[in-house]
């Protein structure tokens, strides 16, 4: 008569070789099972060691600390020290040696071109970026006179501080849309636009839509949308206003 063979070991001794959900780790551990957990993917870990580095610097806490929190919503930023004055941000300069050095223009003890010389003294690679209340054109071309690679005006309602630092990480110049069109040199955001993106750019400031700019220029309207999106992130501006603003200051466009 044919038999099953007996198992070496009970069925509740057996079970405990198992593999158990999560939810039951707490209990298992209780009964002395080893317990094996998961580690982190590494592509969830933070490149620290990768990231843009950045010195903020600004005599008002509130406004400091503030940008300091929209950099540091973005992966790709960090920012390693803050400074309260212009002879401050210098000394964290040297130290640190940040990739971006950002340096609101009007500080105590050393004024943001002041600082910017100083910094560029000693730390030639590091990338200036300015921070100002003033549009004046003495004001900006002193910024960029001193070695600043770019100048963002702090009362934008559409400043984007991490893709201008992004941008200056990469090679390029940034400047507040159609502040100084005299500054806009081959290799600033205006000066990298392409001559077909220019001509969207002038439709677009003149009101037209993308389907009316698509039969203009025999494009395809999402071939317009996609320059549209790439004059955008070019020139740091979001939404058609901006663009409009833009087209004016630089003379693209006239005014009837």
């Amino acid at each position: 008569m044919f038999q099953f063979p007996r198992r070496k070991y009970p069925y509740f001794l057996e079970s405990r070789t198992k593999t158990f959900p999560e939810s039951c780790l707490g209990t298992l551990q209780t009964r002395g099972a080893p317990v094996t957990r998961p580690e982190t993917p590494k592509h969830l870990h933070r490149p620290t060691e990768f990231a843009i580095t950045v010195l903020l610097a600004d005599d008002h806490t509130l406004v400091r600390k503030g940008f300091r929190r929209l950099l540091e919503d973005d992966p790709e930023i960090r920012v390693v020290s803050e400074a309260g004055d212009g002879l401050e941000a210098v000394k964290m300069a040297t130290e640190l040696r940040p990739r971006v050095a950002i340096l609101d223009m009007s500080m105590p003890r050393l004024n943001g071109t002041q600082a910017c010389l100083e910094i560029l003294r000693t730390r030639p690679k590091t990338l200036v970026l300015i921070l100002s209340m003033y549009s004046e054109e003495n004001y900006v071309r002193s910024a960029f006179d001193a070695g600043a690679r770019g100048y963002l005006l702090k009362n934008a309602s559409d400043i984007d501080l991490a893709g201008a630092v992004r941008r200056l990480a990469a090679g390029r110049k940034v400047v507040s849309p159609g502040l100084l069109p005299a500054v806009a040199g081959p290799d600033t955001e205006a000066g990298q636009l392409s001559a077909r993106e220019k001509q969207v750019l002038k439709l677009i400031a003149e009101g037209n839509s993308n389907k009316q700019i698509a039969a203009l220029l025999d494009l395809s309207p999402n071939t317009v949308n996609v320059h549209r999106a790439n004059i955008m992130e070019t020139l740091g501006i979001n939404g058609t206003a901006g663009l409009v603003l833009y087209a004016v200051r630089t003379g693209l466009v006239r005014l009837p």
